[in-house]
C-alpha cells in the first residue's frame, strides 16, 4: 500500500493514496457483483450478463463509482494501524485525482486525536476543603428528614400567607381569550415558591378558602412561549383550600420512626458518621476538580471540532436516557425547559470540550507514569458495580466482559487524577489564611483558640432533570 501523510493544520492530516491495477480490479469486481442485477443486456436474464460484456456494452466507467468507494474505504481503514494514527473524525474532503484500470489515486483529510504535552501536573496549588461535620450540619440533615416526614394540614380559620400551599383552579386569558396551557384544576401551589410567573403568587396572599380572585400579571419578555412573551394576562382563580406543612417534633420518638435507633442522640451520632463520609468524598471531589482545572488551564491543547461534536452527541443521548424514565423525549424535555435541542447542544458544548481535555490529559499522565490496573482493582470495580446494581458479581462480570478495556482505561484515568490530587499543595481558604496571619501577628496570650469554620461543600455539576410541577 502506498500512502503519504501531510500535516495541513493542528491535528488535521491529508492522506494521499495510490492503488495499483490489482486493487482497482478488486474494486471493479466488487462493484460488478453489487450492481449486476441492474444491467440489462438483450439475450441475458437480469444479473446473468458476463462482466466483460457489461463493460463492452456500458463502458467500464459504469463500475467506477462503487469501485472507488470500495477502494477508498478499504485502503483508508487498512492504513490507520500502519500509520499509527488515531482518527477522531470520518474522512472528509475526499478527492479522486485518477481512476483507471491501471491504477487509482485519491486523497482525503482526517482529524486525529491530540496528544497533549503535560508538564506541571505535580504540586499544583489548591484550596483545602474541610470535611469537618458541625452541629449545624447535623441539625440541617435532621430538618431535611423531618421535611420528608411532614404532612399537609388544611387550615380554615385564616387567610393564605407566604409559605402556605393553596389548592386552586385557574384559567388564564390574554385579550379575553383563553390560551393553551393556562388552565388547571386542583393545582397545589406553594406561595412564595416562584413556581408561577412573577406577581401571580403575591396576589393570592390574603385570600380565604372559597374566594374567587382575579390575578393580573404580565408575562416576562423571555417567557418560553413565543405567543405569550410580554403579554398582559388575567387569571381567574378559585381558592379551594389552604394548607400548611406540619413537621414532626424532633425527639426520641422521631428518631425511632425514621431510623433503627431508639434515641435522638444515637440517631445524631449515626448521622454524624454518615455525613463525615459524605463530606470527605465531597471535599475530595472539590479539590480534585480544582486541581484538574488548573492542570487543564496550564496545558496547551486544541480539540478538533468533530471530537466535541461527538461528545455533545453522547451528552444528548445520555439526556435522552434520563428523561425516558419520565416518559419524555429529548424534544419534549427541551420544550418544557423553554429551549431547543440546538440550544441545548450549544449550552453543553463548553463542558463537553472541557471533558475531552480532561480525559486526554489524564491519558497522557497514565502513559507518562506507566499507570496500570491490577486484577484486584478490576475485581473491586465489579464488586462496586454489583453492589449498586444489586446483582451477583459474576453476573456483572459476564455482562460487562466486552467492556473490560474501557473499564480499565477509566480506572487508569481515575488513578491519574488521584495522583494529581495527592501531589497537590493544599492551602487554607483565604478567610482562614487571614485569620491565621492575624493570630500570628497578635501578642501571645493564653486564650481559647478560635475554631475554624468548615469550608462549604464543593458544588458539583448535576444533570438537569425534567420539571414535574406545572407552570402558568
Amino acid at each position: 500500500m502506498s500512502v503519504k501523510q501531510e500535516v495541513i493544520d493542528k491535528n488535521l492530516l491529508k492522506l494521499t493514496y495510490e492503488a495499483d491495477a490489482d486493487k482497482v480490479e478488486e474494486g471493479l469486481a466488487y462493484s460488478f457483483n453489487k450492481n449486476k442485477k441492474n444491467f440489462s443486456i438483450k439475450g441475458f436474464r437480469a444479473g446473468k450478463a458476463p462482466r466483460k460484456m457489461v463493460e463492452q456494452y456500458y463502458g467500464v466507467e459504469v463500475l467506477f463509482a462503487d469501485a472507488e468507494e470500495y477502494i477508498i474505504t478499504d485502503m483508508y481503514y487498512g492504513s490507520v494501524a500502519e500509520l499509527g494514527i488515531e482518527p477522531v473524525s470520518y474522512p472528509q474532503n475526499v478527492q479522486v485525482t485518477k481512476m483507471g484500470i491501471d491504477g487509482m489515486e485519491f486523497s482525503l483529510e482526517v482529524y486525529t486525536k491530540p496528544v497533549p504535552e503535560v508538564k506541571d501536573y505535580k504540586g499544583v496549588e489548591i484550596t483545602e476543603i474541610s470535611a469537618e461535620v458541625s452541629d449545624a450540619d447535623i441539625d440541617k440533615a435532621i430538618e431535611m428528614e423531618a421535611e420528608k416526614n411532614s404532612r399537609m394540614v388544611t387550615v380554615e380559620d385564616r387567610a393564605a400567607k407566604l409559605g402556605d400551599t393553596v389548592d386552586i383552579d385557574f384559567e388564564g386569558f390574554v385579550d379575553d381569550v383563553p390560551f393553551e396551557g393556562g388552565k388547571g384544576e386542583n393545582f397545589k401551589l406553594q406561595l412564595g415558591s416562584g413556581q408561577f410567573i412573577p406577581g401571580f403568587e403575591d396576589q393570592l396572599v390574603g385570600a380565604n378558602t372559597g374566594d374567587d380572585v382575579t390575578v393580573n400579571v404580565k408575562f416576562p419578555e423571555d417567557y418560553h412561549a413565543e405567543e405569550l412573551k410580554g403579554k398582559d394576562s388575567v387569571f381567574k382563580v378559585k381558592v379551594n383550600a389552604i394548607q400548611v406543612k406540619e413537621l414532626p417534633e424532633i425527639n426520641d420518638d422521631f428518631a425511632s420512626d425514621v431510623s433503627s435507633f431508639d434515641t435522638l442522640e444515637e440517631y445524631k451520632a449515626d448521622l454524624k458518621e454518615k455525613l463525615a463520609k459524605e463530606k470527605e468524598e465531597a471535599a475530595k471531589d472539590g479539590m480534585m476538580s480544582e486541581a484538574l482545572k488548573k492542570v487543564i488551564d496550564a496545558t496547551e491543547l486544541d480539540i478538533p471540532a468533530p471530537m466535541v461534536d461527538r461528545e455533545v452527541d453522547d451528552e444528548v443521548n445520555r439526556l435522552s436516557y434520563r428523561v425516558k424514565a419520565y416518559g419524555m423525549t429529548v424534544e419534549q424535555y427541551c420544550m418544557c425547559m423553554g429551549t431547543s435541542i440546538e440550544e441545548y447542544r450549544e449550552k453543553v458544548r463548553p463542558q463537553a470540550e472541557l471533558n475531552i481535555k480532561r480525559d486526554l490529559i489524564l491519558e497522557a499522565i497514565v502513559a507518562a507514569e506507566e499507570i496500570t490496573v491490577t486484577a484486584e482493582e478490576l475485581d473491586k470495580e465489579f464488586e462496586t458495580a454489583a453492589e449498586y446494581m444489586k446483582k451477583p458479581v459474576e453476573e456483572v462480570k459476564e455482562q460487562y466482559a466486552s467492556n473490560i478495556p474501557a473499564i480499565e482505561e477509566e480506572v487508569k484515568r481515575r488513578k491519574a487524577a488521584e495522583l494529581i490530587l495527592e501531589a497537590a499543595v493544599k492551602v487554607p481558604a483565604k478567610e482562614e489564611a487571614a485569620e491565621e496571619k492575624a493570630e500570628k501577628a497578635a501578642p501571645k496570650k493564653k486564650a481559647p483558640a478560635k475554631k475554624k469554620a468548615p469550608a462549604k461543600k464543593a458544588a458539583e455539576p448535576t444533570a438537569e432533570e425534567p420539571a414535574t410541577d406545572g407552570e402558568a
